[in-house]
C-alpha cells in the first residue's frame, strides 16, 4: 500500500474511486441488460413482453427479496435468442465497464436460463466469447465467462448443462452456483462441483447472502470453492470470519444489490467496513446492475459516501483485493496493482 494514504482529502475521493483501476469479479452479464435494449431485442426478434414501455417496466424494479427480482430478471432474458443479442448484451456492459475503468471481468452467465427456452449452448457462449475478444481488442480490457448453475434446478439438471458446455469448454474459465439461496444449501451441488474441479475448472458459489454463515461453511468445506460470492453474512460467525481471514477467502461483495434486495436497510448499515477491518479480502462488485441501481464506480460512490469511515486506503484494499482474488497470472495482478499505485500517488499532496 502507498504511503500517506491518509493524507488524501476525503473530498477528493469520488474522482479517485472513478478512476482507480478495478477488477469485477461479481456480475451476471443477464443482469446487465438494461430495459432500452431489453425492447430493442424483443422488437428485432418478435418476442412479445409484459410491460408496456421502458418506463413500466422500470417502475417493476422494487423488490423486497432476492425471489421477486429473479422473476423480472427471467422475464427480462426471454429475448435472448440468437449470438448477436448475447453479444450485443455483453458489449453494452464492456463499454460501460471501459469508461469505469474496469481492467479485467470475471462474467457470470446462466445457460440453463436460455436453453430451457430452446436456445441453444453454442448461441450463449459464442455470443458472450466473441464480447470478450472484442473488449480487449479494443477496449483493452481482461474478460473471462463462468458458467453458473441455477441453484433452484436440481443436480441432475446441472450435470447436464455441463455436459452441453464442454465442447465449449475453452470459452470458459470456471462454474459458479446462483439464484435463489434458501433452502437450496451448497451441498446439494457436491457431486457435480467435485466434477468440475477434476476438470480443472476454478469454482466459486453465492453464499452468505440471503443463506445463512452454515452455507458459506458448505461452500468451503464441501464444494471447496476459490471465493465466496456475497458473504456479507458470514459476520454472525465469528469463528468463520477468522477463517476467512486466515485463509484470504475473498467474498465478492455487492452494496447496492445487499440494499435492493433488502439484505441491509440501508447503505449506512453496510457492514463492508467491518469486513475490510477484520483483514478479509473483501472486493466491490455490482451483480445485476440493470436491476440495482449503478454499475461498479456507482456501487463505489455511493458506499463510500454512506460510510463515512470509508477512506483512501480503504479505496486501495478494495481494488487491490479485486486484482488477487481474481483468476488470471500474478504477471497481470502485478502490472495491475503498479497501476493502482499510481493512480493513488497521483492523488497524494505534493
Amino acid at each position: 500500500m502507498p504511503p500517506n494514504l491518509d493524507q488524501i482529502p476525503r473530498e477528493r475521493l469520488p474522482a479517485l474511486l472513478r478512476t482507480m483501476p478495478k477488477a469485477e469479479l461479481h456480475l451476471h452479464i443477464e443482469g446487465s441488460l438494461e430495459p432500452e435494449l431489453i425492447f430493442r431485442l424483443a422488437q428485432r426478434n418478435g418476442v412479445t413482453l409484459p410491460y408496456a414501455s421502458v418506463e413500466a417496466l422500470r417502475a417493476a424494479y422494487a423488490f423486497t427479496d432476492l425471489q421477486s427480482f429473479l422473476d423480472i430478471y427471467y422475464a427480462g432474458a426471454s429475448v435472448l435468442l440468437k449470438e448477436a443479442d448475447f453479444f450485443d448484451m455483453a458489449w453494452a456492459y464492456f463499454e460501460r465497464a471501459a469508461a469505469d475503468h474496469v481492467v479485467h471481468a470475471e462474467l457470470f452467465f446462466d445457460p440453463q436460463t436460455h436453453t430451457e427456452r430452446g436456445v441453444p449452448m453454442e448461441t450463449v457462449i459464442v455470443g458472450l466469447e466473441h464480447a470478450c475478444r472484442r473488449a480487449h481488442a479494443e477496449l483493452g480490457i481482461s474478460a473471462s465467462l463462468i458458467l453458473c448453475f441455477l441453484r433452484h434446478l436440481s443436480e441432475e439438471a446441472a450435470f447436464a448443462t455441463l455436459e452441453q458446455a464442454l465442447p465449449y469448454r475453452r470459452h470458459f474459465i470456471g462454474v459458479g452456483l446462483d439464484s435463489s439461496e434458501r433452502g437450496h444449501p451448497p451441498e446439494k451441488f457436491a457431486r457435480v462441483f467435485a466434477k468440475c474441479r477434476d476438470l480443472g475448472l476454478h469454482v466459486v458459489a453465492h453464499a452468505g447472502e440471503e443463506g445463512p454463515p452454515a452455507y458459506i461453511e458448505s461452500a468451503l468445506d464441501v464444494l471447496k470453492v476459490e471465493r465466496i460470492d456475497h458473504g456479507v453474512r458470514c459476520v454472525e460467525s465469528p469463528a468463520l470470519v477468522q477463517r476467512l481471514a486466515r485463509e484470504r477467502m475473498p467474498l465478492t461483495v455487492c452494496p447496492l444489490s445487499n440494499v435492493k434486495l433488502c439484505v441491509f436497510e440501508t447503505m449506512a448499515g453496510h457492514n463492508l467496513p467491518a469486513l475490510l477491518d477484520a483483514g478479509l479480502c473483501a472486493t466491490v462488485n455490482s451483480d445485476d446492475p440493470a436491476y440495482f441501481g449503478g454499475y461498479i464506480n456507482e456501487n463505489f460512490i455511493q458506499t463510500f459516501e454512506a460510510l463515512p469511515q470509508l477512506n483512501a486506503a480503504h479505496a486501495w484494499q478494495l481494488a487491490a483485493n479485486s486484482f488477487e482474488a481474481s483468476f488470471v497470472p500474478e504477471a497481470d495482478k502485478a502490472a495491475w496493482r503498479h497501476e493502482l499505485e499510481r493512480a493513488f500517488e497521483a492523488e497524494q499532496p505534493r
